[in-house]
This record gives C-alpha cells, sequence and structure tokens, in this order.
C-alpha cells in the first residue's frame, strides 16, 4: 500500500469497505465486539486526529502567509490589484456554489434530509435547535463572534473559529509593522510551527485510507448503498459549480475587464491546467504556471513573479467554493434550515479560511471541518466527503491555476501591459 498514491489507497480502501459492511452488517461480532463497533472506532479516531490539527494548522498558516504577503509590500499598487482581484474571484465562486447547493440541494433525497442515508449521527437535535436559535439571521452576532473575548478559550471551544481565524490575520498582518529584527524572529517560530503541522497533517492523511474504510463500512452496514445517491448529487453541484467559475466568470472577466481572449487564455495556460489537474497541487505547478503565463501569454516577469507565487499561497477560489458546498451539502444532511445568518457565516469562513489552505492534495478536508465546527455541526461527513474528494480536488485546483492565471493577465493588462495576449504574439508562436 505505501507504494501506491494516496487516492488509489483511499480508493482501495473504500471498495473493501462497501465490501466489508455488505457482509458484515450491523449485528455480526468476534469475542463480543461487533465489527460495526470496530469500524465506528477507526473512523472516530481518524476524524479526532482531524480535529486535534485545526487550531494549530490554521493559524500557523494564516499567520505566515499574511505575514509573507506584508513583507512583499502589499499595500503597493500592484498589491492593491492583486488581492481585490483575489478577494472577488474567490467570493464570486464561494456566491457561485451557494446558488446552486441552495438550488439543487444535494443534501436533501426525496423530501427527506440525507442523513439517515449517510448514517450521521441521529443524536444531534438538540444541537441544531441551538444553531438555528444562535444564527436565526444574527450578523451582528457574527461580527461579534468575529472578535474573541479570550483567544485561548476561542481556540478551545469549536464556535468560536471565526474569532480565530480574524485573530490570525490580524496577528499576521501586524507582525509585519513591527521593527525588522523582532518581525523576522517571529515570522521564524510560525514558519517552524507551520512546516511541523504540516507534517503532522501529511501523516494524519496517510492514515486516511483506514479512516475512509471504517467511516464508510459503518455507513453501508446500517444503510446498505443508500449513501451513494446524495454523495452523486453532491459531487455534480461541486462540478457544475467549478465549471460555470472556469467557463464563465473568469472568461467574462478576461473579456470585459482584461479585454482579451479568453480562448486565446486557454490555449496559452493549457499546459498548467493539465498538470495542475494531475497533481491536485497549485504549488507544484507554479514554475509551470509562470512559464506559460510568460512566455505563451506575453505578462511581464514584474507582474507574474508577484502575482501568481502570490495566487498559488492565498488565491483558491474553487477550494472555496468546494468548502461552501460541502459544509452546506452536510447540513442540509443533517435536517438544518440555513438561516441567512448562517449562510453568511459560511460565506465569510470560506473566504477567509481559503486564504490559509495549502496548496497540497486534500488540504481543504481541515478548512471544511473549520466550517462545520464554526456553524456547530459534527464533522463526521468529512470521511464520507473524502470518499469523492481526490477528482474533486483535481477539478479545483486546475480552477485555483486558471484563476491565478488570469488574475495575472488581468492586472498586467490593467497595469499597461499591451504585448498580452497580442495577435502578434498568437502569430509568432503558431
Amino acid at each position: 500500500m505505501g507504494k501506491l498514491k494516496l487516492h488509489w489507497q483511499i480508493l482501495i480502501g473504500m471498495v473493501l469497505a462497501c465490501i466489508a459492511g455488505t457482509v458484515t452488517g450491523t449485528e455480526t461480532g468476534i469475542f463480543g465486539v461487533t465489527f460495526y463497533q470496530a469500524y465506528d472506532f477507526i473512523g472516530t479516531l481518524f476524524l479526532n486526529a482531524l480535529r486535534m490539527i485545526i487550531v494549530p494548522l490554521i493559524m500557523s498558516s494564516i499567520i505566515t502567509s499574511i505575514s509573507g504577503v506584508g513583507g512583499e509590500g502589499v499595500l503597493g499598487r500592484l498589491g492593491m490589484k492583486t488581492m481585490l482581484y483575489y478577494a472577488l474571484t474567490s467570493l464570486v465562486a464561494i456566491l457561485v456554489g451557494l446558488a446552486l447547493v441552495n438550488a439543487i440541494t444535494p443534501g436533501i433525497i426525496d423530501g427527506e434530509p440525507a442523513g439517515p442515508r449517510l448514517n450521521l449521527a441521529d443524536d444531534t437535535q438538540a444541537r441544531l435547535e441551538e444553531i438555528k436559535s444562535r444564527g436565526a439571521g444574527d450578523l451582528a452576532g457574527i461580527f461579534l463572534r468575529m472578535v474573541p473575548v479570550n483567544i485561548v478559550a476561542a481556540a478551545a471551544e469549536n464556535g468560536q473559529m471565526l474569532g480565530l481565524i480574524f485573530f490570525s490575520l490580524l496577528f499576521g498582518f501586524f507582525m509585519t509593522r513591527i521593527p525588522p529584527n523582532r518581525s523576522e524572529s517571529l515570522k521564524r517560530v510560525w514558519q517552524g510551527i507551520f512546516e511541523t503541522m504540516m507534517q503532522i497533517t501529511l501523516w494524519v492523511l496517510r492514515f486516511a485510507p483506514f479512516g475512509v474504510f471504517g467511516l464508510v463500512a459503518k455507513t453501508v452496514s446500517a444503510t446498505g448503498f443508500g449513501a451513494f445517491k446524495p454523495l452523486l448529487s453532491f459531487f455534480l453541484t461541486v462540478a457544475l459549480g467549478l465549471a460555470i467559475h472556469a467557463f464563465v466568470t473568469l472568461p467574462l472577466l478576461l473579456r470585459f475587464v482584461g479585454r482579451v481572449s479568453p480562448w486565446r487564455h486557454f490555449r496559452a495556460t493549457s499546459p498548467a491546467l493539465l498538470m495542475a489537474f494531475s497533481t491536485a497541487s497549485s504549488s507544484a505547478t507554479l514554475p509551470l504556471t509562470l512559464k506559460c503565463v510568460q512566455e505563451k501569454a506575453g505578462v511581464s516577469n514584474r507582474t507574474s513573479s508577484f502575482v501568481l507565487p502570490l495566487g498559488a499561497t492565498v488565491n483558491m477560489d474553487g477550494t472555496a467554493l468546494y468548502e461552501c458546498v460541502a459544509a452546506i451539502f452536510l447540513a442540509q444532511a443533517y435536517g438544518l434550515e440555513m438561516s441567512f445568518g448562517l449562510q453568511f457565516t459560511v460565506v465569510l469562513i470560506a473566504l477567509l479560511s481559503s486564504i490559509g489552505v495549502a496548496g497540497i492534495p486534500a488540504a481543504s478536508l481541515v478548512a471544511i471541518a473549520i466550517i462545520l465546527s464554526a456553524i456547530g455541526l459534527p464533522i463526521e461527513g468529512i470521511g464520507l466527503i473524502l470518499a469523492t474528494d481526490r477528482i474533486l480536488d483535481m477539478f479545483r485546483t486546475a480552477v485555483n491555476v486558471f484563476s491565478d492565471s488570469c488574475g495575472a493577465v488581468i492586472i498586467a493588462k490593467t497595469e499597461g501591459e499591451t504585448e498580452v495576449l497580442s495577435e502578434e504574439l498568437a502569430e509568432s508562436q503558431k
């Protein structure tokens, strides 16, 4: 198994889980312990490991991202344009996902919440009532939760993740406003914490095949194959949202803001998009993205060398859309009626947490756990989403990279670069 890539291991785990769950059911056991209990133990252990890494990973990733951006002079004209573009496209992607998940309602099957089909916990009614009363359009309360009274308590309480993210953004920004000798020391500390947490995250994800096995086997043994219908609906909803963002939203921005041909841009960046799709890593694709944008799209080194590395860190349109759809899909499956206040919370946290999601496969699972924790829902459904994650990860990484490249082109045009995707450049490359 160690020689196989993670997504193949997860696929094998899922297939074995379907077989094991079908054969054992909920009553079969050995030595007084049912296989169903064993599946539950394995799945819960994996979810607990995910919970364990959330706070230090999200704090260190956001602080290092924001402090790094600040150190590169983000408040200059080029930096302001870049951050405005990234914030706008991420927000539009999230809103596209929000509209689709509310219209398609993948978490509702035959007029009923899909929770029983997914074998989600049935003891959450009291928690759902608490969420409804807390988030019924109370926008003022949402902004109050952004400023925690006690940051340590906020880190310990699931419902205070929004405050923790906001504090991390402030900490990272103001790290760049203190004397360099002190800020550099802090940056090294937080960079060390971040790199350590990434190693722990990758170690936890090595056990994802076992976690998926436990969660899927538990579901199949209790409900049969009824879980696959809502998961297919979820998959199609995310895929449709990513397609709309890639083939409608971003080309419209290229045409009407950048005033360039979207088709020429697709052709220029196609090698980078194919690599992003195959590797599911925007960071690994960055060198090829730079090459395509500079040599084939005609963007200057000055613009591309600033916009693209920054985008690989903070611009995750596809990831933000996926996080939003996944969180609301699970809320629908639990039977939670999402008020405007709760949906606004999901949008806000998806936008903020996407900044700190590293460009590696499966890192967005942590961000989904953050959103679910913030709105008070259990995160056990993540294990089932993980069964569809690899293919969606490939799609959303390609969208992330395409958005970065569109940003480089649009910003270059607004900076007065005339050779970007010009007819002369296209003719010279034939």
